[in-house]
């Protein structure tokens, strides 16, 4: 089960993320996305748990504090669509 981390630090780090989260089982996979700019950490992050230790790690970190912040944990929606193009602006020269 894929779960959304929010609301990260960007002091955070992968070791200390991980250590939060094997609290409650094993974590099968860890991605963060990086800032192309500067290289940090973007501030929020995906980890995949078994369902059973995904729940437990939910219930019990979504409004935890974690180095200085607040988390917002929760199960990871499924991007079905790339939602850019839905409706795009109108041109500025539309009516040339």
């Amino acid at each position: 089960m894929k779960i959304f981390v929010g609301k990260l630090s960007r002091e955070v780090n992968k070791e200390a993320l991980l250590g939060l989260f094997t609290e409650y089982g094993k974590v099968g996979s860890f991605d963060v996305l990086i800032d192309k700019i500067n290289g940090e950490w973007l501030t929020f992050a995906f980890i995949d748990m078994q369902k059973s230790e995904a729940t437990a790690a939910i219930d019990a970190l979504d409004g935890k504090k974690f180095n200085g912040d607040t988390l917002s944990v929760h199960t990871a929606r499924v991007k079905t669509e790339d939602r850019r193009f839905d409706d795009p602006p109108p041109s500025p020269h539309q009516d040339l």
